[in-house]
């Protein structure tokens, strides 16, 4: 027998009977996280229902359509690294069928132009996108055209910002990897201004992938360096020796982040910068001998790898918002994403957007108590009294009538309603009494 102990909400103050007053509900707390594991993307994807193969060209046109209007409206690189960051994550958090991915893409952009101070209406965007696919037919941006989709753009930046979690904190590799290049190559070399050149439009080819979601700056541009100089067949050794002198360099995430960039090449050459300069086969052979390096440390192909998540079969959005939304269960195996983010505005309470993930844990480690029940358990011994014999056992136990027909000729038939309604049964009068 469990019964339940007394809930701390429900403390009396001062001696008084009467129970406290429950305040009202702490809301759900929300911290954003800057990396993701390929495990976690495999398994985000999973739990959306995302074909691999059309999830890949989603990815593949959205990224290309922020870089053609990104171009078109002269905007920073910096610009396009966040859109292409605020894209990658929407698309993991939401399902492919809610939302084109051309607006997800140009809602990316409008957000990463607020941010990176280089600010354009909605409308220019819309415009420039448009003008780009219809060259022969532009249009202005103060055009009707754009006031429904200009709306459609501002309702998907609150959702991209919530899926950021708030956190405006972006990567941008390409200042790092002008640094980089030039320590390794020197100055004023002329050689080095085309292994930059390659350099650079590879990085702009790696936001193609989920990489920079899940790698650091300087991960991404020594895996940049590093490919291009195998890419070219030279400096190799300067670049090794420059790695091997750096403490924050992690040789796993390199290798996973180059290895990223090849499936790339191998899998959609043309849809590349640098597929367009470099033979097929030259890609596939750099993969074979960086994949024969692994097999030769015994490495795994993917950091954090985790068996049991990739095959466990994906839960619905309901269940994962239930189990993720609530302030008890302290033993989530996934973060809170935009798609609990969602669903947990109809519940009761605020979600509430923590920036230090410390904090954002103590705080949930406080709340828990008070939506925690707890038992215990008594063992009572109950004496249950003994229920009289049924009368139709005690039929059978004697060798009476058995439910069905009797042996003895009367032909009764079984069944609810084929038993005996008194003492005896005559037949000569066909009655009972």
């Amino acid at each position: 027998m469990a019964r339940p102990s007394a809930d701390p909400v429900q403390a009396t103050t001062n001696g008084d009977s009467h129970p406290a007053r429950i305040g009202p509900h702490p809301g759900f707390i929300s911290s954003s996280n800057q990396y993701s594991s390929e495990i976690k993307i495999r398994r985000m994807l999973k739990d959306n229902d995302c074909d691999p193969a059309r999830e890949d060209n989603y990815r593949l046109q959205g990224v290309q359509l922020i870089e053609s209007v990104r171009e078109s409206l002269q905007l920073p690189v910096r610009t396009f690294d966040t859109a292409c960051t605020y894209y990658h994550k929407f698309r993991l958090n939401f399902r492919a069928l809610e939302y084109s991915y051309s607006d997800a893409a140009l809602a990316s952009l409008f957000v990463a132009c607020k941010v990176e101070d280089t600010i354009k209406k909605s409308k220019d965007i819309l415009a420039a996108s448009h003008n780009l696919k219809n060259p022969e037919k532009t249009l202005a941006p103060d055009d009707k055209m754009f006031d429904s989709p200009g709306k459609t753009i501002i309702g998907l930046e609150r959702l991209i910002l919530e899926t950021i979690g708030f956190d405006f904190r972006t990567r941008y590799p390409q200042k790092l990897l002008v640094k980089v290049v030039r320590r390794v190559l020197g100055k004023s070399s002329a050689n080095s201004r085309d292994f930059f050149a390659t350099a650079y439009a590879m990085c702009i080819d790696m936001y193609k992938t989920f990489v920079p979601i899940k790698r650091t700056t300087f991960s991404m541009v020594m895996a940049v360096v590093e490919l291009t100089a195998r890419m070219r067949d030279e400096h190799l050794d300067r670049v090794q020796e420059f790695a091997a002198s750096r403490r924050q360099y992690h040789r796993d995430a390199v290798m996973e982040t180059m290895l990223d960039l090849l499936d790339l090449y191998v899998q959609h050459h043309k849809s590349t910068k640098i597929g367009a300069q470099v033979d097929l086969s030259k890609f596939i052979n750099i993969k074979i001998r960086l994949n024969t390096d692994l097999d030769s440390t015994a490495k795994p192909r993917h950091l954090y790898h985790c068996h049991r998540c990739e095959v466990e079969q994906a839960h619905p959005l309901s269940t994962t918002t239930a189990s993720a939304t609530d302030p008890a269960n302290a033993s989530n195996h996934w973060p809170v994403d935009a798609s609990i983010r969602r669903t947990a505005r109809g519940q009761d309470g605020t979600m509430r957007f923590v920036f230090d993930p410390e904090a954002a844990k103590n705080e949930q480690e406080t709340v828990s108590h008070f939506f925690k029940d707890e038992y215990e358990e008594y063992e009572v011994e109950v004496e249950e009294p003994v229920p009289p014999p049924d009368r139709d056992e005690g039929l059978r136990a004697r060798g009476g009538y058995s439910g069905g027909y009797r042996d003895r000729g009367d032909h009764r038939r079984g069944g609810p309603y084929g038993g005996y309604r008194g003492d005896r049964y005559h037949r000569g009068r066909g009655r009972y009494h």
